[in-house]
């Protein structure tokens, strides 16, 4: 169970949970210190999506990587040590990357506009909203333990609800949502299963508990 700490929102966040696992939480400028979990997590990324589920994505310097790992994303990175066990990414969705004509919301959004080839465009039933009370969580990777897909998830609720954040949005497999439920959130799906060459995926919003 992650315990209470209290921390600021103006450096990396590090809270302890059971065997000598913890999370933190990393954004720029604040996080440089740790900034080496940032390149394991993305490393660690590689190794499960491309290594071991066969997603076609893109690798830089064995790291998984792409259009949504930008300065303003959020790292949620659950590791014993410097040995990284999983992790998250948030990402605001009024937040926007990218020049010239074509450029990026966060991904929930750009699959439901038909801007990321391979994404089914019926995630959604309406076109998602940007809102800075809103955020999105993405590329959940965890070592095969539900224990560490559930501190991660519970050190993004806490540091969203520090941020005023309202609710966030999820990608992920449809057991996720039994997950969520099980620990006590109140998941609500935008729209249907849906499916590609990489599996069902469900896109669903939580209300962000604040404690």
């Amino acid at each position: 169970m992650v315990q209470q700490i209290t921390e600021s929102l103006m450096e990396s966040h590090c809270a302890p949970v059971s065997f000598g696992l913890q999370v933190s939480i990393l954004e720029m400028p604040y996080g440089l210190s740790r900034w080496n979990l940032v390149h394991d997590f993305l490393q660690f990324r590689k190794r499960v999506f491309i290594d071991e589920m066969d997603w076609q994505l893109n690798v830089y310097g064995g790291m998984e990587y792409e259009q949504y790992d930008t300065f303003d994303a959020v790292y949620v990175v659950a590791h014993r040590g410097d040995e990284v066990c999983g992790g998250a990414r948030l990402r605001r969705t009024d937040a926007v990357s990218g020049t010239g004509a074509l450029t990026y919301s966060y991904m929930i959004r750009d699959a439901h506009l038909g801007l990321l080839p391979g994404m089914p465009q019926n995630l959604c039933y309406e076109t998602p909203p940007q809102s800075s009370e809103i955020w999105e969580l993405t590329r959940l990777a965890a070592s095969h333990s539900s224990e560490v897909t559930k501190a991660i998830l519970l050190g993004a609720n806490r540091f969203l609800a520090g941020k005023g954040a309202s609710e966030c949005y999820f990608l992920g497999w449809p057991g996720f949502v039994r997950m969520a439920r099980s620990m006590k959130f109140s998941p609500r799906p935008l729209g249907p299963v849906v499916e590609n060459g990489d599996g069902k995926f469900l896109a669903f919003t939580c209300p962000v508990v604040v404690n």
